[in-house]
């Protein structure tokens, strides 16, 4: 059997992400596939901020109208912030492809040990750094790093959350990729869109610059759960507004359809119908 190795401390962890933070952009827009350097671009855009700022109304139409439908989404997030306050006080959190870093910067602010995000887009990097400053956490750290093969130490994390993501990823790497750097004990929070809804699947289609090419057909659904369960044990599975979305055109409804919403979800069947589901992954004792 091969001798384990002790987990690292938290400053040799920082020190670790640091080293991997000064990897050349030479050298690291080399490893990348053609794929990846798309989604790098796309994600650059959509998350350069002065861009948005001085954005036409055609424009904003065409990358961001979507954006009116998560004001509905209160009670995923409000179950995902339940999930984090939970178990990261203490612990190694990853934001896994983080984005604007606002997760790591919440499990910082909650007690983690140590909150960690990376994401393929410097331009999210840049942000996240400046976002973790302004709010005052020195506990946070952020990187540009791909999600397939992150760098990371083995079992370095306690604690991930991969919330809208995993669709923009081939989960025949980033699987067992996560469960490389998940330490033993460890669990992993998945929030993803579901792929069975035939209107949200119409409204994908009719609205493509929104998305990647490679996310289009990469939407998750249970088999993808299925496939996680060969790397992971399954903790809960839920599932999330089948008629809240709604309410972006009716405000004064999401009430109703929150609680509407909380009865179909028990619904065999009808749960495939929800925008969102989620998904808890567990580290394996026998891995």
């Amino acid at each position: 059997m091969p001798t384990l190795r002790p987990p690292l401390t938290v400053p040799e962890l920082r020190e670790r992400i640091e080293a991997l933070a000064r990897i050349s952009n030479e050298e690291w827009l080399a490893g990348l596939s053609e794929r990846k350097k798309r989604e790098l671009e796309f994600h650059d855009r959509d998350r350069d901020r002065k861009a948005q700022a001085s954005i036409s109304q055609d424009d904003f139409e065409k990358y961001y109208s979507n954006k009116k439908y998560y004001s509905t989404v209160r009670q995923s997030v409000n179950y995902t912030d339940a999930w984090i306050a939970r178990h990261v006080p203490g612990k190694v959190f990853l934001d896994f492809a983080c984005g604007n870093g606002m997760q790591a910067i919440k499990a910082a602010s909650l007690g983690a040990a140590l909150a960690v995000g990376f994401d393929i887009s410097p331009v999210s990097v840049a942000n996240a750094a400046a976002d973790a400053q302004a709010a005052g956490v020195s506990n946070a750290i952020f990187f540009q790093a791909d999600a397939e093969n992150t760098k990371l130490p083995d079992g370095s994390v306690d604690v991930i959350l991969c919330s809208g993501m995993l669709h923009h990823l081939d989960l025949s790497y980033a699987m067992p990729e996560l469960r490389r750097i998940l330490a033993p004990g460890g669990r992993i929070l998945a929030v993803e869109a579901l792929d069975y809804n035939p209107f949200i699947k119409l409204y994908r289609m009719l609205t493509p610059a929104m998305r990647t090419d490679w996310e289009k057909t990469h939407i998750l659904g249970l088999d993808d759960v299925a496939f996680a369960r060969r790397f992971f044990d399954l903790g809960e599975l839920r599932f999330w507004h089948i008629t809240s979305y709604a309410a972006a055109f009716a405000p004064r409804l999401l009430g109703l359809l929150d609680a509407l919403d909380s009865l179909l979800a028990r619904v065999p069947l009808v749960q495939r119908m929800a925008w969102i589901f989620t998904f808890e992954l567990l580290a394996r004792e026998d891995r």
